[in-house]
């Protein structure tokens, strides 16, 4: 609170204006404001995979088919060499069997892109589902 002391003895009106009610008129805005604000949740809805019963054994191992593209634009289908077009039947014998296998992707650091997006797009077209790239550390300078 403020409080205005005269120290002269005139009459003179006091012309100051009393600011009080206007801070508490804005401090109850202000807390009102604070008040009616929606709470701001930020959750990220994810479906983790939920956990297999304790009395049901684990499932097998899967199988796992190696592919490496080598950087002359070789590609291995489990270390044997073969060309896109075998490499395109592999995956289509693969992809109707249950379950399918993981494929492994190992790419020479010296790759041609095209030659490695090739392979991709074919497993694309005949839905393999589980494919993954391995060994990427050598690709971190």
């Amino acid at each position: 609170m403020a409080m205005s002391v005269s120290t002269g003895g005139g009459e003179a009106p006091m012309c100051d204006v009393n600011t009080t009610p206007l801070i508490d008129v804005m401090l109850v805005m202000l807390v009102m404001l604070i008040i009616t604000l929606p709470i701001q949740t930020h959750a990220v809805k994810l479906d983790m995979p939920r956990p297999p019963p304790p009395n049901q054994e684990p499932p097998p191992p899967a199988r796992v088919i190696d592919i490496a593209v080598d950087y002359d634009g070789t590609i291995l289908w489990n270390d044997q060499p073969s060309s896109l077009g075998q490499i395109d039947g592999y995956f289509k014998q693969e992809a109707q069997l249950d379950p399918q296998a993981e494929i492994h992707l190992h790419p020479d650091r010296r790759a041609r892109y095209d030659v490695v997006a090739n392979v991709l797009a074919s497993a694309q077209r005949n839905r393999t589902v589980k494919i993954g790239f391995v060994n990427v550390s050598q690709f971190r300078d």
